[in-house]
């Protein structure tokens, strides 16, 4: 639980956000034409610290667009962490999908009126805002409407498909990893996975691939809670009960989706839409075994740690309502891309000072490793407290550190590594390449919120 302090902190911020969108005309929903001019006019307001891009395109042509926040968009600085927000993944579920477009015009509005903290965050940091991964959804959901949209009107894509069961598979791969002390980040994916999943998956997949993404949230509708991996359930339900399903990294991840659940309005008090979650969060296998879902993904082929965040016990507000969970969210949304800077970052050199990419990253004491991007650079999300951390690199020499994080602005961390001298068999990390997946069988219909 947070302390009394840090509750007293997040209020002071609270108050620095100067409240840029307030009047009730100014929130409505958008469909997908009136989301991209309101993306474009965005870009067009701040044109030196925004960029559009589009990551492809859904099952009916509509383009993904993404749109970035830095000092320097387009182009990667070493040392500055990635972090993104996924929204209307679930194309019914759409408080996710305004509170995108109301963040990005609030940043714009935020940096050109020269709020330091905004302007720190898009200094410090290149922020990727996709509203909407499901547009087709949408647009059939919206179709019926706040008033009449069912409960599963529009959650699919065009064929409809739930995009939150179709990524591939990796956690029993994992699973079995874990008792062979096998490989435990950068799982491999199955033969021929691209014809396996939709276009916007494989679109959301090629993103995170060419991204180093460090931290992100997707933003769901139909409940109001902190959801947090694993999703999929190491072992079978026992007597109906539900299982917690810990990942290495629980305590950050609990910590993480904490920070979201306090920063909220209503979030932190548990009961909301007619359900209880002890400090408004929920291990995602505890709450109900979901299989083939983003955020495990995320934390299993990439660096990228994910949560799910459940907005609204209404999938699909009226208007009138946008206002008021605008307010209840904008702090939480603001807070939380901030936690990206904590934990340990720097550089893998080898002796000449080049970069050294896809070096890994080990803590000991934490099963699960991460690697360095394209131009050396890594970022380890970690609670306060003394590590031991090793890099290691094929044709190098793994070189252990040990380093105290505070609770502050993460620690840099640079590790020189130098060559492995011929002939000897260093005790580097290498992992098999066979690919793998899951064979057991998937329940077809488990339609919760998530």
């Amino acid at each position: 639980m947070l302390s009394s302090s840090s509750l007293i902190w997040i209020g002071v911020l609270l108050l620095g956000l100067e409240a840029s969108l307030t009047r009730a005309s100014d929130f409505q929903h958008h469909a997908y034409e009136e989301m991209v001019r309101a993306l474009f006019a965005v870009q067009s307001d701040c044109p030196y610290i925004t960029r559009i891009y589009s990551i492809g395109r859904s099952v009916e042509g509509r383009h993904l667009y993404v749109l970035e926040f830095s000092d320097n968009p387009g182009i990667h600085e070493a040392l500055e962490p990635e972090f993104k927000y996924v929204g209307n993944m679930h194309g019914n579920e759409v408080l996710g999908r305004e509170l995108l477009i109301y963040l990005a015009q609030f940043l714009c509005e935020e940096y050109r009126a020269g709020n330091e903290r905004i302007t720190h965050l898009i200094h410090d940091t290149r922020i990727h805002i996709l509203p909407s991964m499901n547009p087709d959804g949408y647009e059939v959901a919206a179709r019926q409407g706040p008033e009449f949209n069912g409960y599963l009107v529009g959650r699919g894509n065009s064929k409809e498909v739930d995009l939150n069961r179709n990524f591939p598979d990796l956690n029993a791969l994992m699973y079995y990893y874990e008792k062979q002390n096998g490989q435990n980040h950068h799982l491999p994916l199955p033969d021929n996975w691209e014809l396996q999943v939709e276009p916007e998956t494989l679109a959301v997949i090629k993103w995170m691939q060419n991204y180093n993404f460090v931290l992100s949230a997707n933003l769901h509708g139909g409940a109001v809670v902190a959801n947090y991996p694993f999703d999929k359930s190491r072992e079978p339900r026992i007597r109906g009960k539900t299982i917690s399903s810990a990942t290495p990294d629980d305590k950050i991840f609990r910590k993480l989706a904490k920070t979201y659940s306090y920063a909220h309005s209503w979030m932190h008090k548990g009961w909301n839409c007619g359900d209880y979650f002890d400090e408004g969060i929920t291990n995602g296998a505890s709450w109900y075994s979901l299989s083939k879902g983003m955020q495990d993904f995320n934390y299993l082929h990439t660096n990228c740690f994910e949560i799910t965040l459940e907005l609204s016990c209404d999938k699909f507000p009226p208007a009138t309502a946008l206002a008021s969970e605008w307010l209840a969210n904008r702090e939480a949304l603001v807070y939380y891309m901030e936690q990206v800077h904590h934990g340990i970052k720097g550089m893998v050199y080898d002796e000449n000072n080049n970069p050294i990419s896809n070096a890994v990253i080990s803590v000991a004491g934490i099963n699960h490793d991460i690697t360095s991007g394209t131009d050396g650079d890594y970022f380890r999300l970690l609670l306060p407290g003394t590590y031991t951390v090793t890099a290691s690199a094929l044709g190098y020499q793994p070189f252990t550190s040990m380093v105290t994080v505070g609770p502050a602005e993460a620690v840099q961390l640079p590790f020189y590594l130098k060559v492995q001298p011929k002939g000897t068999n260093l005790n580097v990390k290498s992992y098999s390449n066979k690919k793998g997946s899951s064979t057991a069988k998937i329940p077809p219909t488990n339609l919760g919120p998530r």
